[in-house]
């Protein structure tokens, strides 16, 4: 691999994005390319002139939680009546469940960011002669629950052109049709900044309309007027929001009331109109979240004990009572670290709750599909999924989807976030951070760069942390290396060969490229 000059390293860059059709928000397809989108906007506008309540249906994670202020918010300002109801991971389940049917006290109910899965709750509400309108945008399965209307790209006969959106997309777009129906004038921009949140929450390939929804609404969002924008700001000492906050700070944040306690929270913080009321969420929040870690680390620990040793081209694993909040991120953990799909399960009196994600090319949705005949339900996208299946079927279940696992093609487990190029550290400076920043959001289909940095000698390094598990070495140029929770320690005098990117540092107003290793 050979050394790049800033130049080339642009060049590659702007590749990614030559066949992108939407460049600006005035591109984004319209909303009438949306199947059953203007026979749900007529039913809600009924509800609005007859004075009738309607219930919104939202989700736990932060894209339902976003779903959910964007479609109350215009609720609220077209004056359309409502209850909202966000499931309780462990009380209620996911999105449109049985548990949540008497809690539903209107006869019109609109899910967001859920409902594609719930085939058997629609016949309960058709059963008790309440209307159902779906807002999704996860997999369909080869069932459909029996609606009023459906709006979801990835359904079939669906023109939408660009199908893997999230769900407060879709419910923006719902907002976006019934404001044409009913002729009014309405800014709709000014949910860019829930939706920014939203898109790189739940991992949207940044590419084509979703980087620009992202970039466009990163510029709303600190300029926003919203409370909840300055409690974050003030909390975290932070003069802007970045892109990178908005996938290691704001993200996490949000989805751990959720994964922790309440979502409803994370729900209040956002819709806030009160600064003093949103910092006290947003306290309650950032304590959920330092809990979060502490069990997510401690779980991860031992799924890697479980799981080190093993053969087989998928991760599973399960264990009573693990807690079911953050066995998502103990999957993610876990495909970094072993470079495979995994699964983990929380066990609790006979039933297993699992959380699948991937790697590469693999689709772990389609895998999981093949074992269906073993789960109680499943659902997701091709990257992430949940599932949930009876105790006594975990060894065949684990048995059929590795056999289905080491079927596939070696090269489909290859990460797609492929190393740039081999790193000249005689370029590394300011120019080339900006050049990095302007290709940002980085993410799905639009990896962030990396290098590998090769027989770079060490001049110095210090220990950092607490547990003094991080390492900041010394390089030439005056260039510092950050190797975060390092498994190998560095020496002075030591030749380094790792893989890296290149961020910007700004410490006691001195600003400087850092190099952080992967």
């Amino acid at each position: 691999m050979s050394k790049l000059s800033q130049n080339e390293i642009e060049s590659i860059l702007s590749a990614r994005f030559k066949d992108d059709e939407i460049t600006e928000l005035k591109q984004l397809p319209r909303f009438e390319k949306l199947k059953d989108i203007k026979k749900a906007s007529l039913k809600i506008i009924e509800y609005l002139k007859a004075g009738k309540k309607v219930s919104i249906v939202g989700d736990y994670d932060v894209d339902g939680v976003t779903s959910s202020v964007i479609l109350s918010e215009f609720f609220d300002d077209i004056g359309l009546k409502y209850e909202l109801i966000i499931p309780n991971r462990f009380k209620d389940g996911y999105g449109l469940s049985e548990k949540i049917l008497p809690r539903i006290n209107t006869d019109l109910v609109i899910t967001v960011d859920n409902g594609i899965s719930a085939v058997n709750t629609a016949k309960k509400c058709k059963d008790q002669g309440i209307t159902l309108i779906i807002t999704d945008h996860h997999k369909t399965p080869p069932i459909l629950p029996d609606a009023y209307a459906i709006v979801n790209p990835k359904q079939e006969k669906c023109e939408f052109e660009f199908s893997d959106i999230c769900g407060a997309q879709v419910a923006w777009y719902l907002c976006a049709s019934i404001k044409s129906e009913l002729g009014i004038e309405y800014n709709l921009g000014k949910f860019l900044d829930i939706l920014c949140i939203s898109i790189t929450a739940d991992m949207m390939p940044l590419i084509g309309m979703n980087r620009v929804m992202v970039q466009s609404g990163i510029k709303v969002l600190n300029n926003s007027k919203r409370v909840f924008v300055k409690a974050i700001k003030d909390m975290f000492d932070k003069d802007e929001i970045t892109f990178d906050d908005l996938s290691f700070l704001v993200s996490p944040l949000l989805n751990s009331s959720g994964r922790m306690y309440d979502a409803i929270y994370s729900y209040d913080f956002l819709s806030s109109k009160n600064y003093t009321k949103a910092y006290e969420i947003l306290s309650q929040i950032a304590e959920f979240n330092s809990n979060r870690k502490e069990v997510q680390n401690s779980i991860t620990d031992q799924a890697k004990d479980m799981s080190k040793g093993t053969n087989s081209d998928i991760i599973v694993v399960y264990k009573e009572d693990w807690h079911e909040g953050v066995i998502g991120i103990v999957a993610s953990k876990l495909t970094v670290y072993f470079k495979k799909p995994a699964i983990v399960f929380s066990v609790s009196d006979g039933i297993a709750k699992g959380s699948a994600r991937s790697v590469g090319d693999v689709d772990i949705y389609n895998l999981i599909s093949k074992c269906k005949k073993y789960l109680l339900g499943f659902g997701g996208h091709k990257s992430a999924a949940g599932l949930g299946l009876k105790l006594e079927n975990m060894q065949d279940f684990i048995n059929d989807i590795n056999s289905y696992a080491s079927a596939l093609d070696k090269e489909q487990f290859i990460s797609n976030e492929n190393i740039l190029c081999e790193l000249d550290i005689d370029i590394v400076d300011l120019s080339l951070v900006d050049i990095l920043k302007k290709y940002e959001p980085y993410g799905i289909q639009n990896p962030r760069p990396s290098f590998t940095l090769n027989q770079e000698r060490i001049l110095n390094k210090q220990l950092l942390g607490r547990e003094k598990n991080h390492q900041k070495l010394y390089l030439k140029n005056n260039i510092e290396l950050l190797d975060f929770n390092f498994d190998v320690e560095r020496f002075e005098g030591d030749e380094l060969n790792i893989e890296c990117t290149v961020s910007k540092n700004e410490f006691r107003g001195q600003v400087k490229p850092i190099l952080i290793s992967v």
